[in-house]
């Protein structure tokens, strides 16, 4: 075996205490969604997210997106989500277009849910502010995207939502 091939861990990480009451979001996640915003026509997408846990304080994510009719790729994204134990959480993505985002909010046990409010958004020439919001329900991930530009501000608008099930 050569030093780029990867050895398969034989023994299931346990999942980290703070990751714990996250731990729904684990897997794979497939399905449609929708767009929308003021300045641009609405449009429909595929999407898979996946959510995988390392055995560390965390849990990684991926995001990619496809054009439906055509199975063209839009968009992807990719980052770290940093739960606590009080509840609140810290989150770290990295969209393909260069825009970077560090989101800050809480999440909620009982209802399966978390909210992040952008703390800071970096590299973007036009985006001000985004707000996203994922709750399970019914055993389907549902998430909503708000977000502010220049054209908008300061108001947030409805840009993304859709409605997955786990692969």
């Amino acid at each position: 075996m050569n030093q780029l091939q990867e050895v398969e861990n034989p023994r299931p990480i346990p999942v980290h205490p703070f990751v714990a009451p996250l731990s729904y979001l684990l897997g794979t996640w497939r399905g449609q969604g929708e767009g929308e915003y003021p300045t641009i026509p609405s449009f429909r997408y595929g999407e898979e997210l996946r959510f995988s846990h390392s055995g560390k304080p965390v849990i990684s994510y991926t995001q990619r997106t496809w054009k439906l009719e055509s199975g063209a790729p839009m968009h992807a994204e990719s980052g770290y989500f940093r739960p606590n134990p009080d509840g609140s959480i810290e989150v770290v993505i990295a969209q393909s277009t260069g825009l970077v985002e560090v989101q800050k909010g809480t999440y909620n046990v009982d209802e399966q849910s978390i909210k992040l409010k952008s703390d800071l958004v970096g590299n973007a020439s036009k985006v001000k502010e985004i707000s996203r919001e994922f709750q399970l329900v019914n055993g389907k991930l549902s998430y909503v995207v708000h977000m502010s530009t220049t054209t908008t501000n300061p108001l947030l608008h409805p840009h993304l939502k859709a409605i997955l099930d786990k692969l």
